[in-house]
């Protein structure tokens, strides 16, 4: 059954962490280490390599305005109550989004931020959650994860799902000219989004997980490297070394969201996801996948192996890698279940 209700938009105070004062890091820090693969050369200073990251994205909006929320419908079944909810978050456009937590829970909970796939599909969205997808297993990821005691957050990301009026290409471009990066933009309304989970009362703000499949792999990956409240990050088929997807000649194999630039200037795949250290991260890839080449991903490993190992947690970093292409298996949902349980 569903009941509509509406609510004035309540604005939101920001309790997260600041990128603005960042900005003004010196960036040069970052670049000798950016440009190699070796961990041994990595710069302790990991709050001028997030400013250095962040800076890289874009024009973006205001990281302190105040988020404005309107509770749109609330449904229920025996095991799952799904709030659908209208979020502003970047005072451009708003944000459809679905909370989910389990019917039976109480008390303050973990949630996790589930990033929706591309898949060329714009129309799916953050359905992906509750309904899920024929590439992933089934329950739906919202309901799985109920299942385990969380609760989950999933928004429409820019050009999908209710926000897709306006065409991947012709966003990209305009942002472009105004100094914006797509691939920005997005990254900014889900660190706008962990703003708002922290302001959820049922939400132990300690206990906060991402993870997505293939663009919402990449969007997890992301999001722990720029911000720390986020406390285990796990990728699922699109943990991808940006060089060897170019050896590859395998550029035209992601979306033109997934492109920023000046990035290898900077930062490599290992680099970006050493910044999530010594947090838990699990990684889990296809072999047969061509969207991540199997020496990017031994490459990565060994970086992050020898990162977290350093760091004393050499076991907070797991890769896995399957004999199958770019598809969730139940293998890896079981994978992915224990994982939480482990660390979340």
């Amino acid at each position: 059954m569903f009941r509509k209700r509406w609510i004035l938009p309540v604005l939101i105070g920001l309790c997260s962490l600041s990128f603005t004062h960042y900005l003004s890091i010196n960036s040069q820090v970052h670049q000798h280490m950016a440009r190699t693969d070796s961990p041994k050369n990595a710069v302790p200073d990991k709050k001028a390599q997030r400013a250095e990251l962040y800076r890289l994205l874009g024009k973006l909006p205001d990281r302190h305005r105040p988020i404005t929320v309107k509770l749109i419908e609330t449904r229920q079944t025996d095991e799952l109550i799904i709030e659908k909810l209208l979020l502003d978050l970047n005072g451009i456009e708003q944000v459809p989004a679905y909370f989910t937590r389990p019917k039976a829970a109480t008390g303050k909970i973990p949630v996790v931020l589930f990033n929706h796939s591309h898949f060329g599909q714009y129309d799916v969205g953050k359905e992906e959650f509750v309904r899920g997808r024929p590439e992933m297993q089934q329950p739906a990821y919202a309901l799985a994860l109920a299942r385990e005691g969380y609760a989950g957050l999933c928004i429409d990301s820019w050009c999908f799902g209710e926000r897709r009026a306006r065409g991947e290409q012709d966003t990209f471009k305009e942002m472009l000219w105004h100094g914006q990066v797509l691939w920005g933009m997005m990254v900014y309304d889900n660190l706008r989004a962990l703003d708002y989970l922290q302001t959820r009362p049922e939400i132990d703000p300690k206990r906060i997980a991402t993870m997505g499949m293939s663009m919402g792999s990449t969007m997890a990956w992301w999001l722990a490297a720029l911000d720390e409240r986020i406390k285990v990050c796990v990728d699922l088929c699109c943990l991808t070394d940006y060089q060897a997807l170019i050896a590859a000649k395998g550029l035209g194999l992601h979306g033109i969201y997934y492109y920023v630039p000046d990035l290898l200037n900077h930062f490599t795949t290992s680099s970006i996801n050493g910044l999530i250290s010594p947090r838990p991260h699990l990684g889990l890839a296809g072999r047969f996948d061509k969207l991540t080449p199997v020496d990017g991903l031994e490459k990565i490993d060994k970086n992050l192996k020898a990162i977290y190992r350093q760091e004393g947690a050499p076991s907070a970093w797991q890769l896995r890698i399957y004999d199958v292409g770019h598809q969730e298996t139940a293998e890896m949902r079981a994978d992915i279940l224990a994982f939480y349980k482990k660390w979340l």
